[in-house]
């Protein structure tokens, strides 16, 4: 079933456009100090949890099972959500859960101390993705187009995602002590706290930025044929993604990319992702989900660059298209969502999605550790052979529907 067509931005009121915009700039600067706290501490966790005395596959268990545990709680946050209406209550709880756990980690000893807080931290981006999520999703809808509202945000995103590891890297630079660096990211943390709560005070009812489209036909009780296949697709391209902290910790030990570097290197990443995700939002929004398709492909040569290339430039590069699918994953694929699904259930969508999202990204990150430690062509193998099997699912999803972004 074609999911509902994108109403023109020409037909939205101005002062309703330009109030949408601003909403998703204000997501966007707070996500953006939000990702300076938790990509900063990323960045340098797996050499961290190496010197805490984590092996290989510990560091891949211990990020798989918080993105599981994350992912999972979404089924819940997102169904919350829906049913109170409680959307910044629950986007509140969630930072300040988040925000508090990275900066904690200045004062572990062992690495399952460290592996408690980040999991912890896992869960409190898991309490608030959803409805913050949706809410994006209603001022996209007043901005005429899901991929330029998402895209805008992740590209703010993005941003922090990169000036977080240059922190790390600064402080690594200047004095090479983990617990250090992981304090100077309370900084952006409280930041973020401070603005989530203006952002709450300002846009108290964000949903209804947007217009509510004429019901010509009774909602659906389901989520339809085609949330499910392109759902199974997602989850074949998260199984096939490998953590970072592994990646770093590869690299690291094989001295592809060695001290401050690592940092810098997943700053690259993150340049990459945000910046993609302005352009890939765009296309998103004129092509509709058969941008996937080349975008699964060229994501997934990170795999053989990072795990069998030998030269730096090839771990440069490999981390680079590593980061141009994970733009893609937190933007094109929740912009590609949203138009399959009513408005008043968009949480609880965002929600189911995110947390079968996780459960495949959890075993794929144990398989992955494990086939790290058996062969490395392996593990690739495993990664390019997930990526594959979900590009069929994406041709068949974006067959059924016309461009999803704007209307025809």
């Amino acid at each position: 079933m074609q999911p509902p067509a994108h109403p023109p931005a020409q037909s939205v009121p101005a002062p309703q456009r330009r109030r949408a915009l601003a909403f998703v700039l204000t997501i966007g600067v707070l996500s953006l100090f939000a990702d300076c706290t938790y990509e900063g501490s990323r960045s340098i966790l797996g050499p961290y949890l190496g010197v805490l005395g984590a092996s290989a596959l510990a560091i891949s268990s211990v990020t798989g099972f918080g993105e599981l545990a994350g992912y999972a709680l979404r089924l819940l946050s997102g169904r919350a959500a829906d049913q109170t209406r409680a959307f910044w209550p629950i986007i509140l709880t969630g930072y300040t859960v988040q925000m508090l756990s990275v900066p904690a980690l200045a004062l572990v000893h062992t690495w399952p101390q460290a592996a408690a807080l980040l999991i912890l931290e896992r869960i409190g981006k898991g309490l608030r993705n959803p409805p913050r999520d949706a809410l994006l999703s209603h001022a996209g809808r007043s901005l005429g187009g899901y991929g330029w509202a998402f895209g805008l945000h992740e590209a703010l995103d993005q941003t922090g995602a990169v000036l977080g590891p240059l922190l790390v890297a600064t402080v690594l630079s200047w004095r090479h002590d983990f617990r250090l660096a992981y304090a100077w990211l309370a900084v952006p943390a409280l930041i973020n706290l401070a603005l989530v709560l203006r952002a709450r005070r300002v846009y108290p009812r964000p949903q209804e930025l947007e217009q509510a489209p004429p019901q010509a036909t009774p909602p659906q009780r389901g989520y339809g044929h085609a949330f499910w296949l392109y759902l199974s697709a997602a989850c074949l391209v998260a199984a096939g993604y490998a953590d970072y902290p592994l990646i770093a910790f590869h690299l690291h030990a094989q001295d592809a990319v060695s001290g401050t570097w690592i940092a810098q290197a997943y700053a690259l990443a993150m340049a990459v992702a945000g910046g993609g995700s302005l352009l890939f939002g765009r296309w998103f929004d004129r092509s509709g989900t058969r941008v996937l398709l080349p975008l699964t492909v060229a994501g997934a040569l990170f795999a053989p660059l990072v795990f069998l290339g030998h030269a730096h430039w090839a771990a440069w590069l490999g981390v680079a298209l590593w980061g141009l699918g994970m733009g893609v994953h937190e933007s094109i694929i929740p912009a590609a969502l949203a138009p399959r699904v009513d408005p008043a259930r968009r949480a609880s969508a965002y929600g189911l999605f995110t947390a079968a999202y996780g459960v495949a990204w959890f075993g794929g990150s144990v398989a992955i550790g494990a086939l790290y430690q058996l062969s490395a062509g392996w593990l690739v193998a495993f990664c390019l052979l997930t990526q594959a099997l979900a590009l069929p699912l994406f041709a068949r999803v974006a067959r059924s529907a016309a461009p999803q972004g704007r209307a025809a």
